[in-house]
């Protein structure tokens, strides 16, 4: 209930206020009073009677008076007296026993913490704004509260069915023993079936290697994740090895715009428009054969003069080539890792501030931090999720219809796998029209083109 002018006003005489210090006193004094009563007020109804008006109440459990607590507040620190019983049943729950910061300052720290800010300059910060002091080592200790639910969250079910993962890592330096070694952040996103994004896991470990791929990819089969059609990856070591180990199934489609960059690495500077341009013609076929056919076109006008560039998309054919079977809805999706990647430089501007980590916890805590505000903004489906989702649903089947939540049997993904699972029944020689008719919007239309 707002105060009126008037009693601002009265209160301004009253209490001789002349400067901010003395509102600050003020609202202390005011503030540990109203926390005071409530305490009262808590106990009262824990016994089930004022003080002094015991009545007919039948309890043998009385006040037994009072012990002093001091607390830290946004108004600074003020003894409180928390009231007691006899039996020793009251627990507070406006401030529970060994709570003696109710600032709020723990969850500053951890959100200036989640925002890149160095354990000194949290310090600092703290000091200019409330004028407590909270030291390095103080700071380090609250924001190690939450390294319980990073291993929770590192451990939690997932999805049974992914339908897109992305995979990276990236390398920081983190203090061990007195030596700063190296360490990387492996990074696994997911894309639902929904069409939603979502960070799966994030592990610190040796530099990359197919055995701790592999591991990281069990990991995700032992919290539920079974079935995962495409990975999207770029050229790092062990990638390919670790995801046929664990999801032999699983198609692999090597990030285009990486391969592209890894062959203008070999191409002067004066060329590299004209190359550019015409390598464009190989990605941006609307088939393997028609990419096949412009590759050795441009390994014609330039393998003599750049043979590297050229044939390191010829030796990576198999892993490069995946998304030319799908529609353009599909390969926007996975011909690149750019949705990692993006999420690489979220986690690079809140990290940037460290050189060096003090430890393997200290980097898994920033990170998960991070995870959480990039999340957060991650409200958006995918465009054009049903026609996707539709078309995934002809082409892989129980795959993945077997994982999905039914929770209309009328809505549309399911209905049309009926008729298009009809129509292959019928033509199981020509899936690639039903792709190329949009059976994803409509199965009629589709079943008719198929039979003409």
């Amino acid at each position: 209930m707002p105060v009126a002018k008037e009693q601002i006003r009265q209160i301004i005489a009253d209490n001789n206020l002349n400067s901010v210090a003395d509102v600050y006193t003020l609202l202390r004094d005011s503030f540990k009073d109203i926390l005071q009563e409530l305490m009262e007020a808590e106990l009262d109804a824990s016994l089930g009677y004022a003080k002094n008006h015991k009545g007919d109440v039948r309890t043998s459990n009385k006040r037994n008076g009072h012990s002093a607590k001091t607390l830290k507040s946004q108004y600074g620190e003020f003894q409180i007296d928390v009231p007691r019983d006899r039996e020793g049943e009251f627990e507070p729950k406006l401030i529970p026993k060994y709570k003696k910061d109710i600032s709020g300052i723990e969850e500053k720290v951890i959100s200036l913490y989640a925002r890149g800010m160095s354990t000194r300059d949290i310090h600092d910060q703290i000091q200019e704004l409330y004028g407590m002091e909270l030291s390095a080592e103080m700071v380090s200790k609250i924001t190690d509260r939450i390294l319980p639910e990073v291993r929770e969250w590192q451990s939690r079910p997932l999805n049974p069915v992914y339908p897109f993962v992305f995979m990276d890592c990236i390398h920081y330096k983190v203090r061990e023993d007195g030596r700063i070694l190296s360490r990387a952040a492996y990074i696994v996103l997911g894309i639902t079936a929904e069409g939603y994004k979502d960070i799966l896991s994030i592990t610190v470990g040796a530099n990359e290697s197919g055995k701790f791929w592999m591991g990281m990819l069990n990991d995700m089969k032992n919290r539920g994740v079974q079935e995962v059609l495409f990975f999207c990856v770029d050229g790092l070591a062990g990638f390919k090895e670790a995801i046929s180990a664990v999801y032999p199934d699983a198609q692999i489609q090597r990030c285009v715009i990486h391969m592209m960059r890894n062959s203008f690495k070999y191409v002067n500077y004066s060329d590299l428009k004209q190359f550019s341009s015409d390598f464009k013609s190989v990605y941006n076929a609307p088939g393997e054969t028609a990419a096949l056919s412009e590759l050795e076109k441009v390994r014609e006008k330039w393998g003599k003069k750049y043979p590297y560039a050229v044939s390191n998309w010829e030796n990576n054919r198999e892993d490069v080539s995946s998304f030319f079977q799908f529609s353009d809805d599909i390969r926007r999706i996975m011909y690149t890792t750019n949705i990692i990647e993006g999420l690489n430089r979220q986690y690079r501007k809140v990290t940037k501030t460290k050189s060096v980590f003090p430890s393997d916890s200290a980097l898994e805590k920033m990170l998960y931090l991070a995870s959480g505000n990039v999340v957060k903004k991650w409200t958006q489906r995918y465009r054009n999720r049903d026609r996707v989702l539709n078309q995934l649903t002809v082409l892989y089947g129980e795959r993945l219809t077997r994982y999905l939540k039914r929770k209309d049997q009328n809505s549309l993904p399911y209905s049309i796998n009926c008729s298009v699972h009809m129509t292959l029944a019928v033509f199981p020689e020509k899936p690639s029209l039903i792709q190329e008719t949009g059976c994803g919007q409509n199965p009629q239309k589709s079943f008719l083109l198929l039979m003409s």
